[in-house]
């Protein structure tokens, strides 16, 4: 792997799949998995095999269908859960076991009732256990976020040395700042000894609106695995959006950041997950909601229909979206109206546009969006329409 590539992790069909009521079975898993592996993801995480017999037969098939991503399975530090996960993963051509332990003081006294020095036991006991089983070892540190830095290095030591080859910091709560996340990953980075041996991995969580930051400003910190979903769906506020970390990475070459992904791939997978999921995204969802590309102001459809890039800084067809939308409104001005008309046949000159336009404001007015139906309608019962027949 270069230095500038950052791994993608999609944990869709994981921890995006813990949304209340998303529930998929395993021929949807399957189904989204051979997407995800088209799209150009480096590790899909399959599911959490010990939880129900479901989810291992989800593990289980979809390891046996990806032809170039690494699957992953989900457990606890708990030697049943390793095991059972070895066991749905035996079809993969490339498995990883993803094992770990919560981290912070709170998970330690609160969640476990222990102790630092068991936590750490327990920490490379799991990490050793899984590498008995498969080469590719990820271990994650639950609530990193909120954990000492200096614990939180010395158990990233342990379990390097125990054989992890990853390493996930994830910020579970999603409590951290940008800058205080970027910090710990550059603190790991400079202060673990043997972390050339392993990959560091961000794992944001979106209960503030900062996973997507986060991410990006721990892999300019030195990480270089981003663990995420389609449309950032996941528990509670969701997690790190997929589109959203790898458009970023795009369109700022100087973050000297890059992936493998397929970005024209992005709009329709993102149907996909929410068609099989049945929770969709917000319109104003970034770079695939449905109104990520649209113009309903006068002054930015005038702007975008002589040069797109005058408000748009991604071209939809860099995600798979065919044009940007122009949608007429109260609030449209006169080019706008010219340019929806014009693709549905009238070809207006402007003091016909002047006429038309009226009409137009005084049916914008009654209506929250005029289609191209109403453009017929407005046009045919305007007093120019003998001049356009």
């Amino acid at each position: 792997m270069s230095n500038t590539n950052v791994q993608i992790f999609d944990t869709t069909l994981r921890d995006g799949e813990q949304v209340p009521g998303c529930k998929l079975n395993t021929e949807q898993k399957v189904i989204i998995a051979e997407q995800l592996d088209l799209l150009g993801v480096d590790i899909i995480e399959a599911g959490f095999p010990v939880s129900s017999p479901g989810d291992f037969a989800s593990v289980e098939a979809v390891s046996k269908i990806v032809k170039n991503a690494t699957v992953c399975g989900l457990t606890r530090s708990v030697e049943n859960d390793i095991k059972v996960a070895a066991e749905a993963l035996k079809y993969a051509k490339k498995p990883r076991i993803h094992t770990g332990i919560g981290t912070s003081d709170s998970h330690i006294k609160f969640k476990f009732r222990s102790n630092r020095e068991a936590i750490i036991e327990r920490a490379v006991a799991a990490v050793r256990y899984a590498k008995s089983f498969v080469e590719d070892v990820e271990f994650y540190a639950e609530d990193a976020g909120r954990t000492d830095n200096e614990f939180l290095a010395k158990v990233c030591e342990e379990v390097i040395k125990a054989g992890a080859t990853v390493l996930n910091i994830p910020d579970t709560t999603g409590y951290c700042l940008p800058q205080e996340y970027g910090a710990k990953i550059k603190f790991l980075k400079e202060n673990v000894k043997g972390i050339d041996k392993a990959i560091l991995s961000c794992h944001c969580h979106n209960d503030l609106g900062l996973a997507t930051a986060n991410s990006i400003e721990g892999a300019i910190n030195g990480a270089r695995q981003i663990e995420c979903t389609i449309n950032g769906i996941g528990e509670r506020a969701g997690n790190t959006a997929l589109e959203e970390v790898v458009m970023i990475m795009k369109q700022h070459p100087y973050l000297n950041l890059d992936t493998n992904i397929n970005t024209p791939m992005l709009y329709d997978l993102s149907q996909l997950v929410s068609d099989h999921m049945g929770i969709y995204a917000q319109p104003n969802k970034a770079i695939v909601g449905a109104n990520a590309f649209a113009h309903s102001s006068g002054i930015h459809q005038d702007g975008v229909i002589k040069n797109r890039e005058t408000y748009e800084i991604i071209d939809p067809k860099d995600v798979g979206v065919t044009e940007s939308a122009i949608v007429l409104t109260a609030r449209s001005g006169r080019a706008a109206l010219a340019y929806r008309a014009k693709n549905v046949g009238y070809e207006l000159t402007k003091l016909q546009l002047d006429v038309v336009y009226k009409d137009f404001l005084k049916f914008a007015d009654a209506k929250k969006e005029v289609l191209d139906n109403d453009i017929h309608t407005i046009i045919e019962s305007s007093s120019i329409y003998n001049e356009l027949r």
